[in-house]
């Protein structure tokens, strides 16, 4: 098929040409097919991302096609040069040995990548932390070599997948996107309790990014409540120590929406007898506790000598 090509292509090319024929038919080949890929690859484009559900996965299937497609341009042009199917194979298999020995570690990056595409850890746009380093960002690009994340400080970071497969990574864009946060706080003991609880409920179900009602969210095999709900969790040394637990609509702004907590809690507790605890020291002298020599005008007490003699207390 190919010597007719080359043929019919002589026919028609002045004899001048005819000597560089096979490197034109070659160079056609090869344009040709790696546009005609590109062409390919833009066309069906919309029904893989209709039909798969993972962008990143798509776009790999259509990068692996348009691969496949110049590979067989290759054995083509190798074709129309001469070389037979066997030696082409022959040399294919041993440089592809050798490129497996030299390129070990890319592999294994390609295999990882594979197995991240294939788990499905984390799509393009998603929210994602890195648990070791404690760096947020959003994923913008994945492929078979490297994770690349815009974080949240502006800046990219690109992880290769062989390290980013083996490290734990928090996803708050899977599935349902609301997230629940906690804070914690103590109220003193003179604060009525149960005003208290009422007061902190009501004052976050007014904050817009939190979720302030509506039936239970479930987690695994439970369901807990979508309202913000106040426990108590334990009766300190200085107070009565309370957890408050709600969610958010958006995992975008956690630290805003937290912040956003606090304040509306500290107008809440100004405008009502609610005091927050706070470490205070109350220091006791009674008959026990000794004698301390106190003098504002620079004079000795008359019991100062006592404070030589030993302690005669029962112990």
């Amino acid at each position: 098929m190919f010597r007719l090509l080359q043929d019919a292509f002589s026919q028609f090319v002045p004899a001048v040409v005819g000597p560089w024929t096979p490197l034109v038919v070659a160079f056609v080949i090869l344009v040709g097919s790696w546009y005609g890929a590109k062409l390919a690859a833009r066309l069906i484009r919309p029904q893989f991302v209709n039909h798969i559900p993972r962008v990143s996965v798509a776009e790999t299937l259509l990068s692996v096609l348009r691969a496949f497609v110049m590979v067989i341009a290759l054995f083509t042009v190798a074709n129309v040069l001469g070389y037979e199917p066997e030696n082409v194979l022959l040399s294919v298999t041993v440089l592809t040995a050798a490129i497996a020995y030299i390129l070990a570690p890319l592999l294994g990056s390609l295999i990882n990548g594979l197995f991240v595409l294939v788990n499905r850890p984390y799509e393009v746009g998603d929210l994602i932390e890195l648990e070791d380093t404690d760096q947020m960002g959003y994923i913008r690009e994945i492929t078979l070599r490297y994770t690349k994340i815009h974080t949240l400080e502006n800046t990219t970071l690109v992880i290769p997948n062989d390290s980013i497969h083996s490290r734990d990574v928090i996803n708050y864009s899977e599935d349902d996107e609301r997230s629940w946060l906690s804070v914690e706080f103590t109220v003193t003991y003179e604060s009525d309790l149960e005003a208290t609880i009422k007061t902190i409920e009501t004052a976050v179900s007014n904050i817009d990014a939190v979720v302030d009602g509506g039936p239970s969210i479930r987690m695994g095999g439970n369901r807990y409540p979508a309202s913000p709900t106040a426990f108590v969790t334990a009766f300190g040394d200085r107070g009565t120590e309370i957890e408050l637990r709600f969610w958010v609509f958006e995992p975008y702004h956690l630290i805003g929406v937290r912040s956003k907590v606090f304040r509306v809690l500290d107008a809440a507790f100004a405008d009502s007898e609610i005091s927050l605890a706070y470490p205070r020291t109350h220091h006791v002298f009674d008959e026990t506790s000794g004698q301390a020599t106190v003098s504002f005008d620079g004079s000795t007490p008359p019991w100062a000598d006592l404070a030589g003699r030993a302690d005669r207390r029962p112990q």
